[in-house]
């Protein structure tokens, strides 16, 4: 049975489409840096893992190739990612250099390895943007030139690897996990910005997972490619409104 290949399982949303998919009777195979928390989730899920290194292109087809054993692969999740947070006044030409290879350029590499094994089983990719790609916030000026630069991958290989290999994105707003811990730490700071989505929450990796369940799908999300889904809470497109403090 052909896998889908996490990156990033350990973390908040890949952990969930991880859980997810295993409950699904999916065959997955797990990706990650941290080799005890993989190891411990790969015995857990009762799944193959490969412990990796997104800097170094090598360890990335490494984790292509032990995925995709029988030269296909049903899936590729790209859940790495990070949250830089500075005033343009303070980013230096390493923090978007890195801010954009964490998120973009090592994305592109990990698919690049993983296409001939994705078309072979006529895959679907799933990558992770931000709504901070199509709305301005301050000091995001990296991040949010980063995630563009997601959506902006995806509709190009979308169109390049049709009809074969489906592309689509999700573009969350701010979630609970272990990245947005600093800032949602503090609870009446993550009181506030749950106020400023209209359904008056913040996201939890359940509400990614279950979306990007559907689009591994070929037969629900069988006609999506080249889309950015937001999974928002409404923050990107629609006015939260006034409540009653």
């Amino acid at each position: 049975m052909a896998k889908t290949l996490i990156f990033g399982a350990t973390g908040g949303i890949g952990l969930a489409v991880a859980e997810r998919l295993t409950s699904a009777g999916k065959s997955i195979h797990l990706a990650g840096r941290n080799e005890a928390e993989l190891s411990q989730l790969a015995s857990r899920l009762s799944c193959s893992a490969t412990v990796c290194d997104i800097h170094d292109v090598d360890s990335l087809a490494q984790a292509v190739a032990e995925a995709s054993e029988d030269g296909q692969l049903d899936g590729l999740i790209w859940a790495i990612g990070s949250i830089l947070l500075k005033p343009m006044a303070r980013l230096s030409a390493a923090d978007f250099a890195d801010t954009y290879y964490v998120n973009v350029t090592a994305a592109a590499l990990a698919i690049q390895a993983a296409h001939p094994a994705l078309k072979a089983a006529k895959g679907s990719i799933v990558m992770f943007s931000s709504v901070a790609a199509s709305q301005g916030f301050t000091a995001h000026a990296a991040i949010g030139a980063a995630k563009a630069g997601v959506e902006g991958l995806a509709r190009s290989l979308a169109a390049e690897y049709a009809p074969d290999v489906r592309v689509n994105v999700i573009a969350p707003s701010l979630s609970y996990s272990k990245m947005s811990q600093p800032i949602l730490g503090n609870e009446a700071m993550a009181k506030g910005i749950a106020q400023m989505h209209p359904l008056g929450r913040l996201g939890v990796s359940d509400d990614f997972s279950a979306l990007a369940e559907v689009l591994l799908d070929n037969k629900l999300g069988g006609w999506i490619t080249g889309s950015v889904l937001a999974v928002d809470g409404g923050r990107a497109s629609v006015q939260a409104p006034q409540r009653a403090r």
